[in-house]
């Protein structure tokens, strides 16, 4: 009963943030950035999630090292509407760097939201990057690391650092719990709190070079790229864009969080209410999407009839001539694997005309990033 009563609760407050934002188009420089109250934040978080399901591996890293590739493209468009994406923290830097007016993660997993809710509060925590690193890998930030030290010389200092992680992990794992809940006054199960102290440990006993098993055991690919590694890359113009590339980024970041901005959901791409559900947010708002961000994923809907569903989604949603799908390929290595971009529109038409029926087809309407 006391469930049934809070997701009532919860879907009344979400009419009433929607009924509450603009029905019709606003300019988009007035629309940009507006913070969101916990109360709409929570709201978009409970009511536009799906009940989720499994994927065949966690993904509490990722493992695209060749994310920044299509950043000086897309930063070159006129403006930047809301972002869309999926997965880790591969968002977190298309975020900083796009500087979209607003953000939703969408994933199968509800461990991914779990995730993204962690970031939120050790970011918010932490006054810049040498302290969230601290934080994140439950390690005693060394004396002399500044504001321009790189992000290489900062994943350097905390691999050397052999600090017994332990009683830091369980202060911090409060400090999270208690931002969640206290100052943010979100809702966490039981089994929430196991899931986001699980995904902690295994950041804090992985470190700067922890990598993902991506469904591969026992032993991890060497082409899998380290956190280190991936977060040490830069954009084909020989800049760092990731969040941890520079100070500006990091913080940057941290007032999106700061202002709920980034949004993370449950839900299927091929699912009938969360990607909906933000296409109507958005469009209520006067919000166009700008870059859609979809890794891999298509690549499974191609293996059912599920891709069909995900294109009607997609066909949804508030665009324009500036809206971008971002997709990754993979083949065999990472020598194989690939940024690809794709103006949305035109691949709609094409699915429309029938021109779509294989994953094949969708990488053929891609192209690699203009410098």
């Amino acid at each position: 009963m006391r469930q049934r009563i809070l997701l009532a609760a919860g879907a009344a407050v979400l009419a009433a943030a929607l009924a509450a934002a603009q029905t019709a188009p606003v300019p988009f420089d007035a629309a940009q950035r507006r913070p969101l109250g916990d109360a709409d934040f929570h709201a978009l978080v409970t009511g536009l999630s799906e009940p989720g399901g499994k994927f065949v591996t966690d993904n509490i890293i990722s493992n695209e090292i060749a994310f920044q590739d299509v950043l000086p493209e897309l930063q070159r468009r006129p403006h930047q509407g809301a972002y869309i994406g999926v997965a880790p923290e591969q968002n977190l830097s298309y975020i900083a760097a796009l500087k979209p007016p607003i953000a939703f993660i969408v994933d199968l997993q509800r461990g991914n939201l779990l995730l993204h809710l962690l970031y939120k509060a050790l970011i918010e925590q932490s006054t810049g990057r040498a302290d969230f690193l601290s934080r994140m890998f439950c390690r005693v930030r060394p004396h002399d690391l500044t504001i321009e030290t790189s992000a290489a010389q900062l994943f350097d200092a905390y691999r050397a650092s052999r600090t017994r992680f332990e009683p830091l992990l369980e202060f911090n794992l409060r400090e999270v719990f208690d931002r969640l809940t206290r100052v943010h006054h979100f809702g966490l199960t039981r089994a929430d709190r196991d899931g986001i102290a699980a995904i902690y440990r295994a950041w804090c006993t992985g470190g700067p070079d922890m990598r993902g098993d991506f469904g591969r055991n026992p032993s991890i690919p060497s082409w899998v790229p380290s956190y280190a590694e991936m977060m040490t890359q830069v954009d084909p113009l020989g800049v760092n864009q990731g969040y941890l590339g520079s100070e500006e980024r990091f913080l940057t970041l941290r007032q999106y969080e700061l202002d709920n901005l980034i949004v993370p959901i449950v839900g299927d791409f091929a699912g009938d209410k969360a990607l909906k559900g933000v296409g109507d947010y958005l469009r209520r708002r006067g919000l166009t999407v700008g870059t859609f961000y979809t890794s891999n994923v298509e690549d499974y809907l191609f293996r059912t009839d599920a891709w069909q569903r995900f294109f009607r989604n997609v066909a949804s949603l508030p665009l324009d001539d500036g809206s971008m799908i971002v997709r990754t390929y993979f083949t065999s290595g990472i020598e194989g694997m690939r940024e690809y971009v794709a103006p949305i529109p035109p691949m709609l038409d094409a699915w429309r005309r029938g021109d779509i029926k294989s994953y094949d087809d969708l990488i053929l309407r891609s192209r690699v990033p203009r410098r």
